[in-house]
């Protein structure tokens, strides 16, 4: 789920925030990935024509192999270096979400069955995409299938979010790519939106600054996660009567939760003394505490002590693997292991951070001096030389 609307509020209280970059942009860039968000849309989104899942001969589900294994091709062709991060145990402070969207599949199944037979070819296909659900074999599945690949994947000991955002962190790798903008929530100074399907779908990959998004908003580091709650997360029920909008306004006015709780409460009391209700619904059990202390220590492997290591592809293996054991087209595989070996056997030309560094940040009067000297430059050129 994320968090609720903070993408929108980005968009308009910070947009230069988020700058939509072209796929192409990113080569000789390592990406670290939450694998059980890419599981989960490969799961929904990779049909057959007739909108059932992928299967094999022996019936067993194979869309999110084909999933993997294609994108993942893609992401190499076009520079890019992806690894992959998967879900650990979830938080305690998760289990009731988990239990409402596991509720909410049952319904969903419970609803295709009594409309089996008058239910239309869409309603059908959208009550059959509710009841997915990613299982343990599935992940085993493509943590071999990446293995076999050569590209480097870790499961968190928590959530692939956090870990995500603690090797970006950790200067492991460029970028987290995710849907989930909680992401930013734990700390990652850069997330990458639609990375793993804006080429098939031609759209732009939206690339999200931390600091700048911070800084459009006007908080800190501790009022943006705060703000996060407010608006509605992972880890507890969103509190009724306050949107983004409305969430922000009350951070900046109140500074941080607790501001915000006691704020409330005094409304809340003002209201009853005159018999009127508060506009405000704040659930019965709302442990913000603990989901601050959630995204600020998340349990997660320390990126320094991790290291990634992109490896040629185990062909036979591959062979085996997708295509005698599932079914897949043994050219096409083949043909993939041939595009994965060249990638990783190529010396591709890097970046110029990597032969130069980081560019460091420069003051703004510094900025202000080179626009104008660069005006200056256009006005005068140099003698001796065309303009």
């Amino acid at each position: 789920m994320g968090i609720k609307g903070l993408t929108s509020l980005i968009s308009d209280e910070a947009p230069s925030a988020i700058k939509e970059r072209d796929f192409k942009s990113y080569f000789g860039r390592k990406v670290a990935i939450d694998a059980s968000m890419s599981l989960y849309q490969f799961l929904i989104a990779v049909r057959q024509s007739d909108g059932q899942q992928l299967m094999s001969d022996t019936g067993e589900t194979t869309s999110h192999l084909m999933g993997f294994f294609y994108r993942t091709l893609r992401m190499i062709d076009g520079g890019i270096k992806p690894m992959y991060v998967f879900d650990g145990k979830p938080p305690d402070l998760k289990s009731k979400v988990l239990e409402a969207r596991f509720g909410k599949r049952n319904e969903a199944a419970d609803q295709a069955e009594e409309e089996k037979d008058i239910a239309t070819e869409e309603r059908a296909d959208q009550l059959a995409r509710r009841q997915v659900r990613p299982t343990r074999q599935h992940n085993e599945e493509v943590r071999e299938l990446l293995k076999l690949m050569g590209i480097p994947c870790i499961t968190s000991p928590s959530e692939a979010e956090a870990q995500c955002a603690e090797l970006v962190k950790a200067g492991k790798v460029f970028a987290a790519g995710s849907e989930d903008m909680d992401t930013l929530t734990f700390g990652t100074p850069i997330l990458l939106k639609h990375l793993t399907y804006s080429e098939a779908k031609k759209m732009p990959i939206h690339e999200v600054h931390l600091e700048e998004a911070r800084e459009g908003l006007g908080l800190t580091m501790d009022q943006f996660i705060d703000l996060c709650i407010l608006c509605g997360c992972d880890y507890m029920e969103q509190m009724k009567g306050i949107g983004p909008k409305t969430a922000l306004k009350l951070i900046k006015e109140h500074e941080n939760l607790e501001g915000v709780m006691s704020h409330i409460e005094d409304e809340t009391a003002e209201k009853q003394k005159d018999g009127k209700k508060s506009k405000y619904g704040v659930p019965e059990i709302w442990p913000y505490k603990e989901a601050r202390e959630i995204f600020k220590h998340p349990d997660v492997h320390k990126g320094a002590e991790l290291d990634l290591n992109w490896e040629k592809p185990d062909v036979e293996g591959l062979v085996k693997f997708l295509c005698t054991d599932r079914g897949f087209s043994e050219d096409r595989v083949r043909k993939g292991a041939e595009r994965l070996t060249k990638a990783i056997g190529q010396k591709q030309q890097g970046r110029l951070e990597s032969f130069f560094g980081a560019v460091p940040k420069r003051k703004a009067e510094d900025s202000q001096e080179d626009k104008k000297g660069a005006k200056k430059s256009k006005a005068t050129p140099a003698k001796g030389k065309k303009k």
